[in-house]
């Protein structure tokens, strides 16, 4: 379904980016583009939990929801993280990281769906472990400030960026493992 409530709150993830980053290019004071940035991020992040909620609750889940889903999860951080570059607040390296192994791991799991093996390369604690950490790397670093007096933002976001930027690499370490019988016995 196209148009169910937890689809239309997968579709706001999609629809909060140009909200998000363009936050920055209209005229207004920098620390308050980062407060809007920041909540605006909070606020579409937490739709990832509750579209799954809902869609599940209201019987609603959809083979069109399971696609956009990560897509929108996908879309949003890396968008994010192009812009968090753009800002000097990430490295390039990371950013690199981070939408290559998207880019990698989506085309890994396009390409075991055709072959019928999607079991082996099924979501792991460490993919969610890596997209938790970003979540929290993400909006500490669109804040860029002080938070609650005490929290350097930028310098746990960037400890935090880095530690997804491991956890992604780890992760995607573990799927091209698991996909690695597949991938051999095919290429016979």
């Amino acid at each position: 379904m196209f148009f169910n409530l937890p689809t239309l709150l997968t579709w706001a993830r999609i629809a909060a980016i140009p909200l998000i980053v363009g936050v920055y290019y209209i005229d207004l004071p920098l620390a308050q583009a980062n407060l809007i940035a920041t909540v605006l991020f909070i606020v579409f992040a937490l739709t990832d939990w509750a579209d799954g909620y809902l869609a599940r609750k209201l019987n609603q889940t959809s083979a069109f929801g399971a696609f956009l889903d990560p897509v929108a999860d996908k879309f949003l951080v890396c968008a994010c993280v192009l812009a968090l570059v753009h800002m000097d607040r990430a490295d390039v390296f990371v950013a690199l990281i981070i939408i290559g192994r998207e880019i990698a791991i989506s085309s890994l799991r396009e390409w075991m769906a055709i072959i019928g093996a999607t079991k082996s390369v099924a979501v792991h604690m460490i993919g969610k472990a890596k997209t938790m950490v970003q979540m929290i790397a993400i909006p500490f670093l669109l804040f860029d400030g002080r938070l609650l007096g005490l929290i350097d933002t930028r310098v746990w976001g960037t400890w935090l960026i880095w530690i997804a930027a491991v956890l992604t690499v780890w992760s995607m370490v573990y799927y091209l493992q698991k996909a690695l019988p597949e991938i051999r016995a095919r290429s016979r």
